[in-house]
């Protein structure tokens, strides 16, 4: 089964994030002035930016950032 272009946007977005939050730790690493929302766009394939909204962005940051500081509660439990 082939992933929609909703789900791959997903995966760009989550990878962009962990991306970043590894560069901000140095930051000399990352462009001056550069945002979490310009990094996000500006390393998601061009043919994926129709899917990506800010809610979109934001929902994925929340649930990064939870299971990165490990206070990620699975609903299924």
């Amino acid at each position: 089964m082939a992933l929609t272009d909703r789900e791959k946007a997903i995966v760009a977005i989550s990878n962009a994030i962990s991306v970043y939050s590894v560069y901000a730790k140095s930051p000399d690493t990352l462009p001056k002035n550069m945002s979490l929302i310009d990094f996000v766009l500006k390393s998601t394939p061009e043919a994926l930016r129709k899917e990506i909204s800010m809610d979109l962005i934001d929902e994925i940051f929340e649930f990064v950032s939870k299971t990165q500081s490990g206070t990620f509660i699975n609903p299924a439990d």
